[in-house]
């Protein structure tokens, strides 16, 4: 099945403050079918909106183009005034690849974009990052310097002629940049200051470009030149980060505002830590920080993990006290309170679209409930799959009971890896849950296809036998994975703490009914597939691994009672 392609769209729009306007531009994104609005930010200070809207490439582009064109309606840049950089009403227009799609394909879409813009709307429009014709407008610094106020003469610079749209002064809209860019997230690190001169002084130690070299290596000497007179500068300390310092009334601070354009080579987390490094040089102290629009769910999950491991923790965790580690550990809530369902792209999209609540998200009580309703599923293949989670559950439990137990220090690590495989296992067995009962849901979706006649018969036929199929390879993989949780159980049972060595018995009990339980559940389902050949070999697979099964968990309970 090819993967759905999905295009993030993150317009900037020179307004902070009249919320009617913000909701006229974010309502023509709405409007468009195919979109979803993520989010809308707004910031009193720098008087700017970040919006942010994920859909289908070209519900995407129609959005964007109605948006600036309602921005280019309502916002008088001739009036405008904020303290971050702008140059537009729109100010910035980027493109980014979710899934589905090449930067080569964002590229294509971006200048598409910026060629209706400039074309229609009569706006001078920069094409900027991947998008850029010339390697001179890759960095959107470049593209805007001179800002607003500089951008008559700008125009009037041949070697600064617009991608596309005209090249004059448009009093109103300003120009707007356009590109395609990686994942970028906005971040803001909170100092206990009201200086921007100190907060500047703590960003240009952190962000790539630097700071311009002085002679006498003073604030007040002259730039130093190279050969060919152009300034010399002395680089930050982290790669694929941009940043200013600036004052924030509406909280009274000084701020670090970054831009990481690229997070897998500098996280927010590793960010967050030198700024914390560098404003305690300069005698100033971090005492939090802020995420404006949206950070992918790894970005959270990696933050998390580099704390716990900070403080020789494990990490096998669920994930949602991960989260809970990386808010407090980045003072993401220093401002006001941080919601993930808010912050976190897919969270986000999952609440956006309405998304059917899962059996995973039920109660313990509720699935009891659900089960033992006059509903078929969930049945005895989601019940299998869960025991199983619960089995790879316990198995973490002592794995994390271990890595804290005192004296055992050393070995923090040890267990923390064990705790990682056995939560992935859980992870992946609860997924499964729902997998089953949705695999029987497809077969009887299946039955009730049209059968008036040879065509529809034939084609309901086939999706009854690919249902069916899929009903089979779904508990199977129920067993594989918790075969699988075995391998935890075990470890845990020789090595971990000796007071919870029945939990990992119990464990391994509950794996080996999932197994025995999600192995009836493929018999079951295999007795109306065509494809016997299929049929005879995942069978035998199968019983092999529950004669297996049997005798791991009967040595594991061997071992159990002697410790006992």
């Amino acid at each position: 099945m090819a993967e759905r392609q999905l295009l993030e769209c993150v317009p900037n729009f020179s307004e902070g403050n009249d919320m009617d306007i913000i909701n006229q531009i974010t309502r023509q994104i709405e409007e468009v079918e195919g979109v979803d609005l993520l989010d809308v930010d707004p910031g009193q200070a720098t008087n700017r909106t970040v919006v942010t809207f994920v859909g289908t490439p070209d519900e995407v582009l129609e959005a964007a183009f109605r948006a600036v064109r309602k921005a280019s309606e309502l916002i008088d840049m001739s009036k405008h005034s904020g303290a971050h950089p702008r140059f537009g009403a729109t100010d910035v227009c980027p493109l980014v690849p979710v899934s589905g799609l090449t930067m080569d394909d964002a590229v294509e879409y971006a200048r598409k974009l910026a060629q209706r813009i400039g074309g229609e709307l009569e706006i001078p429009i920069y094409c900027y990052e991947h998008a850029a014709y010339q390697e001179t407008r890759r960095n959107l610094a470049e593209v805007r310097s001179g800002e607003y106020e500089g951008l008559k003469d700008k125009l009037a610079d041949p070697e600064w002629k617009p991608d596309f749209g005209p090249a004059e002064f448009k009093e109103r809209s300003g120009a707007t940049a356009v590109g395609a860019r990686d994942f970028l997230v906005a971040y803001n690190i909170n100092l206990n200051t009201t200086s921007t001169r100190r907060a500047n002084a703590v960003a240009f130690d952190l962000r790539e470009k630097g700071r311009v070299k002085r002679e006498g290596g003073k604030l007040t000497g002259k730039p130093v030149l190279d050969e060919n007179g152009e300034k010399v500068w002395i680089p930050g300390s982290l790669k694929k980060v941009k940043g200013i310092g600036w004052y924030i009334e509406e909280y009274g601070i000084a701020q670090i505002s970054l831009n990481l354009t690229d997070i897998s080579v500098t996280p927010v987390h590793e960010a967050f830590d030198e700024a914390c490094r560098c404003a305690e040089a300069r005698g100033i102290r971090v005492t939090g920080s802020e995420l404006v629009g949206l950070i992918p769910l790894q970005g959270m999950l990696d933050a998390g993990k580099y704390f716990l491991r900070k403080q020789n923790r494990s990490t096998g965790i669920p994930e949602k006290e991960i989260i809970k580690i990386a808010v407090k550990s980045l003072g993401l809530d220093d401002l006001y309170e941080f919601q993930p369902e808010e912050k976190i792209i897919e969270y986000k999209m999952a609440k956006m679209r309405g998304e059917k609540k899962k059996l995973n998200d039920m109660t313990i009580s509720d699935f009891s409930d659900e089960t033992a309703s006059e509903s078929p599923a969930p049945g005895g293949g989601s019940v299998s799959a869960y025991m199983g989670s619960l089995g790879a559950a316990l198995a973490t439990m002592v794995a994390n009971l271990s890595s804290h137990k005192r004296g055992w220090d050393d070995y923090w690590k040890e267990y923390s890896d064990w705790a990682d495989k056995g939560i992935a296992l859980q992870a992946r067995l609860k997924e499964l849950v729902d997998e089953d009962t949705e695999a029987f849901n497809k077969i009887m979706e299946a039955f009730k296809l049209p059968k008036t006649n040879d065509e529809e018969k034939a084609r309901r036929k086939q999706a009854i036998q690919d249902a069916t199929k899929n009903a089979i390879l779904v508990p199977y993989r129920i067993m594989e994975k918790s075969y699988e949780a075995f391998e935890v159980i075990e470890a845990m049972v020789e090595k971990g703490n000796p007071n919870s060595v029945t939990d990992a018995a119990v464990g391994a009990l509950a794996v080996r009914s999932a197994i025995k339980g999600a192995l009836l559940n493929v018999r079951i389902n295999a007795g109306d597939l065509e494809d016997k050949d299929f049929v005879n070999d995942i069978i035998a697979k199968g019983k092999e691994m529950e004669q297996k099964a049997e005798e791991r968990e009967k040595k594991i309970l061997q071992k159990v009672e002697k410790k006992m």
